[in-house]
């Protein structure tokens, strides 16, 4: 698992009480990699606005503003709009979306930035193919009306690696739970005082610290 490298603006408009700016928190892979399951978790932890793009697409589809099959970008652009919105009144936002493409990720960075927000770019992954194709066959959509990809679907997805990620997290070695433990220890990361561009480097020595000692822990339990 990669440290977290946190991008924090500075303070702004956006700033609420104390001077502490808020953050937007996009969690970004290919579908079935546990992005709701992790991001349900994070939220027990850190209570934050949550935007799912699967959800504001699929009200688009309902309400005949986009056709079934069409490509995503309304839902992208949509959630930005909002997201931006919570941020500027200094509420966290929590992005939940595939999030495939370089100007998906730019538009995220964008949103974080006009609102003088800090921003944790987050990609869940699953190495386990055997593990990820089970997840694929075996899920059942929780939003109404929403058809999800078959296992040749999602192989076929146009999705290109995102190495800038400021977190990434495998889904195949890490539970929910601790995923979630681990985004959320680079959220307090980014609000931490003192936190420049790049996040400090005490902060990101604890994040890098906590994820070797789970690669041990691991390894001593294998």
């Amino acid at each position: 698992m990669a440290a977290a490298r946190v991008r924090r603006a500075v303070p702004g408009a956006g700033a609420r009480g104390g001077g502490s700016p808020p953050l937007l928190v996009v969690v970004g892979g290919l579908p079935a990699v546990g992005k709701t399951a992790v991001c349900r978790a994070l939220l027990r932890e850190r209570p934050m606005t949550w935007l799912r793009v699967d959800s504001i697409e699929q009200a688009l589809r309902r309400s005949g503003e986009m056709l079934p099959g069409a490509p995503g970008g309304a839902g992208y652009w949509a959630a930005a709009a909002v997201a931006g919105d919570v941020l500027s009144t200094g509420g966290d936002v929590l992005v939940e979306c595939v999030n495939p493409l370089p100007i998906t990720r730019r538009l995220w960075a964008r949103t974080a930035a006009d609102a003088d927000a800090s921003f944790l770019g987050v990609e869940l992954v699953c190495s386990d193919t055997a593990e990820h194709r089970r997840r694929v066959e075996q899920r059942v959509s929780d939003i109404e009306g929403l058809v999800l990809p078959d296992w040749r679907a999602v192989r076929q997805r146009d999705y290109e690696s995102w190495p800038e990620a400021d977190l990434r997290v495998d889904t195949a070695r890490l539970e929910a739970a601790g995923a979630a433990e681990r985004i959320a220890c680079a959220c307090s990361s980014a609000m931490a005082p003192g936190v420049g561009p790049g996040g400090p480097a005490a902060a990101q020595e604890h994040v890098r610290d906590s994820a070797q000692d789970h690669s041990r822990s691991r390894a001593d339990h294998a």
